[in-house]
Parts: C-alpha cells; structure tokens; sequence
C-alpha cells in the first residue's frame, strides 16, 4: 500500500516485506534502546531546568548566555559526562575532533590510534597526508598507530607493546569510516581504556564518537573514555541542528578544548549563540528517537540487500554500534546506481542525478547520495563511497524508518532499471 505511489517491481515489493517481516525482533531491541535513551534525555532537561528563557539568542561576545551555558550542561548529562562544549560554530565532525586535538597534545607529545589508520578528513590534520599547513605533525606532535588484525578487530596483544608512559593520548576511532572493519561497541572500548589504564595512567583517552551516539544505552565515557567528539548534524543533532559539534568528557580537558576553540583565559565563557539555541535543544531531544529511525532504516536495508544477493555488513539481526551500513556492490556500475535511487528517495533535490567528484579531504573521487534538509546531514538518509575497492556503500540515517524504508527500495529499482541488479 505504501509503495504503490512510487511503481516498484513486484520482485522488490515482496523483498521487501519479507525483510521487513525478518526484522520483526531487531526493530524490537532497537525500541527497546530507544526508549531508554529518550528517557535520559528527557531526564537531562528535566535536570537542567530547561525553559523557554534558554532559546534567546545572544550577539557580540555572548557574555552570561544562559541558554549556551544550559545546552553544555545537557550533553554533559545525556553523555555521562562531567562538562561539555556544545557550539554551532563547530562546522563538523573533524572540526570537533581538531579541536580537541589541538587543545590537548602539544609539542613533543605521542598520539597513538589504536583503531588503524583514522578517518580520511582526520589524516591531513594529523599530518599523514596533504602537507598541510598547520598539522600536528608541524607542531611537533608524534603519531604513533598501532593496525587492526587483518579481519579489522582489534590488536590488543600490539597495543599491549605499543601503550606505555610516554602515550600522551591513546586515540579510540568508534566507527568505521570507509573501511569494512567492525564499529566499535562501547563495552570493547571499556577493554581498551582498562588496558591503556593499566599500562600508561596518565594517559588520555579520546574517542571519536561520530555515528555510534544513542546507538547503545551507554556512551563511551561510562566505560573510562576521558573526551568524546562529534557532529550535530549526525545523530545527536536529530535532523534538526542546522550545523555544530560537541567535545564532551573531563571538566578539565573540555576547558582546555575551549581555549582552543575560542582564547585562553575566556573558553567557554563567550561565544554569541546568534538564536541557534532552540534548534539545537529541538535537536537534542529528538536525537535518540531519530537514531533509533535511523538504525530501523539500516536494518532493513540489510536484510532486502542480503535478499538480493548482496554481502552486508552488519546483517540485519546483528548487534550495532553505530548507525552505518555496508552494502558490498561489486563493481562502479551498481555502486553508481544504488547511490541515484537512494537520491531519488530524498525529500529534497530529489531530482538531481548523483556523479562522482573530487572531494576534498579524499583519495579518490567520492559519490554521495543526500538530498537532506541540512547540507551534508547523514543523520538523514544517505549514502556515500569512494570509487575503489570494495565499491561498497556506506549508507546511514533517516529521519523516520518509513521514509527510509522506501529510500532503500529506490535504491534497488534504481539498480534494476539500469541493469546492475537481476531478480530471480
């Protein structure tokens, strides 16, 4: 009935409902943590006393924002963190990080990832690729890594020998970027801090946390990590935050992080919140509800691609750790197709036709499937993928599973239409 609008192949309708059938439990659990994180959210306002006094914006050097001041303190107690930074002039992900990077390590100081090689953006501000100006490396900081074993988990015993007092930061990557190996579950990062713990106590822990918020009924810092950082208009931004990131953890490492980001000696005491606050509370307290859509949306992509005959990772009844989903295609042709129909299932620029291009920050040019409401939102549905091997797709988000549910159904009459899927 609802898909009888968009004129499906009978073949993919069937598929479909029975991966939605096959899916009963899972969306099951999925609720089920749902339901507890929209409680703790719920309790976090209740907390900080939020009113409609929070939403009033502040200019110039936004001295005494009580709203700014009320939002830090929400995540904190979302997160299960001491203190947060929580600002709209985060313009992403990796600023986040930076950030917090920067505001930590200086010259002379050891970063160790221990989760293989970072995120594409992340390595020019390392210093791994770009010869950028101004990467860690430039500022004198080390960069130490210890690799994933070759079925992408963890090397703990390598860790065991690379871990020692001199790792100023212990590094902690929670997804799994353009890779197949396994996102990280909060409980395998527990392992990781009571190790690096064990070896280097002074070390700090840090751990990108883009995609994996709300996705579990504990965050990372529940189980030792010291600093988290991530995206607003990924899962904590529920599809309503317009732009931002947070750093959340220590009191004292948020402080210094603030220096960074705005001067020492004021941190987290200015900053015009320019009316952005009422979204970004909206979005906050819509986040777990909009994950757990969004984690719906991934499971039944999984389960109708596995159908078709397709290699996915995380199948549908699998545990998940974050939001994305892989989706084997094989080869350019398919890759190409599924990324036009998953755009084709967008609210907005449902038209445009998706090619791959140059992006910045990439090796190889990248596709990228988003009509979203907020440029670049992949807490709405998309999908993306470099052209290379494997010629996977990542796809994640949706602001609401039935939405979602069709997104992925156009994905794969889009590849059926041009010939890259066979039904059998």
């Amino acid at each position: 009935m609802s898909s009888s609008l968009f004129h499906f192949n009978s073949g993919i309708q069937q598929a479909a409902q029975q991966a939605v059938d096959q899916c009963a439990q899972t969306f099951q659990q999925i609720d089920q943590i749902t339901e507890y994180n929209q409680q703790k959210m719920l309790k976090a306002f209740a907390d900080v006393g939020v009113s409609e006094s929070h939403f009033v914006g502040s200019t110039g050097y936004g001295y005494g924002d009580r709203g700014r001041d009320a939002l830090d303190q929400v995540f904190a107690n979302a997160f299960g963190a001491q203190d947060a930074l929580v600002r709209h002039n985060f313009v992403s992900g990796t600023h986040a990080l930076t950030v917090a990077l920067f505001g930590i390590l200086r010259p002379g100081d050891v970063m160790l990832s221990v989760t293989g090689t970072p995120y594409d953006t992340l390595q020019g501000v390392i210093g791994l690729s770009g010869n950028h100006s101004g990467s860690l490396k430039e500022f004198g900081i080390e960069y130490r890594q210890v690799d994933l074993k070759k079925d992408g988990s963890l090397d703990y015993e390598e860790m065991k020998r690379e871990i020692h007092s001199g790792i100023k930061m212990v590094y902690i990557q929670r997804s799994r970027g353009y890779t197949l190996r396994p996102s990280l579950f909060v409980e395998e990062i527990g392992k990781i801090v009571e190790l690096a713990k064990s070896l280097a106590p002074e070390s700090i822990i840090m751990v990108d946390n883009c995609y994996g918020e709300f996705v579990q009924t504990q965050e990372p810092l529940s189980f030792g990590a010291d600093l988290i950082a991530g995206s607003l208009i990924k899962n904590p931004g529920g599809g309503i935050a317009p732009t931002g990131g947070y750093i959340a953890g220590r009191k004292d490492l948020v402080e210094q992080c603030s220096y960074r980001l705005t001067t020492p000696g004021t941190g987290k005491e200015i900053g015009a919140t320019l009316g952005q606050n009422r979204e970004l509370f909206m979005g906050a307290f819509h986040a777990p509800h909009v994950t757990g859509e969004a984690l719906k949306t991934a499971a039944f992509a999984s389960a109708l691609f596995e159908r078709l005959g397709y290699e996915v990772t995380p199948r549908y009844c699998d545990p998940r750790a974050d939001i994305i989903q892989v989706i084997k295609l094989c080869n350019e042709k398919s890759l190409i197709a599924f990324c036009q129909g998953i755009q084709k299932g967008a609210p907005v620029d449902s038209f445009v036709v998706p090619e791959p291009w140059d992006m910045p920050g990439y090796d190889s040019q990248v596709i990228m499937a988003a009509g979203a409401f907020t440029l670049g939102g992949s807490i709405e549905l998309s999908a993306d993928a470099p052209l290379r091997e494997p010629y996977a797709a990542w796809m994640q988000g949706s602001l609401n599973f039935h939405s979602g549910k069709l997104g992925v159904m156009l994905a794969a009459q889009s590849m059926l239409e041009q010939g890259a899927l066979i039904l059998s």
